[in-house]
């Protein structure tokens, strides 16, 4: 299977979430482009949308490659053996757990203002991204989220995650949504005819028109 394009892809997930939601849902997109295969979700699930924003955090000199992610309260999660077959410890990566702090905020402020989050507790949260390689960032999403909202239901929806990134985000939801477990996994961008980056003015329109209201 290969989706034509991140709308597509939300197209088919939508389809294998209606009626996940007893009670009323929300929708968080991870950006850029889950928030395009969230949007069409919303779209057809008739849901609002909304953003949360975790961030990879890559090797010294390498980075490519995620040893772990932190999300908007600070809350890290690090591969600890990976971080052990390079030599490092967290305090070595400090600068760059920073760095991508400041990169969260500013995000934040571009994509939502500086308009606080709604009350979503104790509601039905769909976490969406376009596609997931290892998963520490959107576990670092999911555990965010557990904590601020504490919501009735999470479900994580993704079009595609490799099959041994599934235990580690099954553990961390109520309920995992995945179109595809390939075992041949070399990037998420393989599985789409069309992957173009998706704008920063494309998040904030698609999340201008299905935004979520208090």
């Amino acid at each position: 299977m290969v989706f034509a394009d991140r709308a597509d892809a939300g197209r088919q997930l939508a389809g294998k979430l209606t009626g996940a939601c007893k009670q009323k849902g929300i929708i968080l997109a991870i950006p850029r482009g889950g928030v395009v295969v969230g949007a069409e979700i919303s779209r057809q699930l008739d849901l609002p949308l909304d953003l949360v924003i975790p961030r990879k955090i890559g090797a010294p000199h390498n980075p490519e490659v995620a040893i772990g992610a932190l999300t908007q309260d600070g809350t890290t999660v690090f591969n600890h053996q990976l971080l052990a077959v390079l030599g490092l410890k967290e305090k070595d990566v400090a600068g760059l757990v920073e760095e991508q702090r400041k990169e969260i905020e500013r995000r934040l402020v571009l994509y939502r203002g500086d308009k606080e989050y709604p009350d979503y507790s104790g509601r039905c949260i769909i976490v969406v991204d376009d596609g997931i390689a290892t998963g520490y960032t959107v576990i670092a999403a999911l555990r965010w989220i557990r904590q601020k909202f504490r919501p009735e239901k999470l479900i994580l929806a993704v079009p595609v995650a490799p099959v041994d990134s599934l235990d580690r985000l099954e553990k961390e939801v109520d309920q995992l949504v995945v179109l595809m477990a390939p075992e041949d996994f070399y990037a998420v961008g393989q599985f789409y005819q069309d992957f173009r980056q998706v704008t920063d003015r494309e998040v904030i329109q698609l999340l201008k028109e299905r935004r979520a209201v208090s």
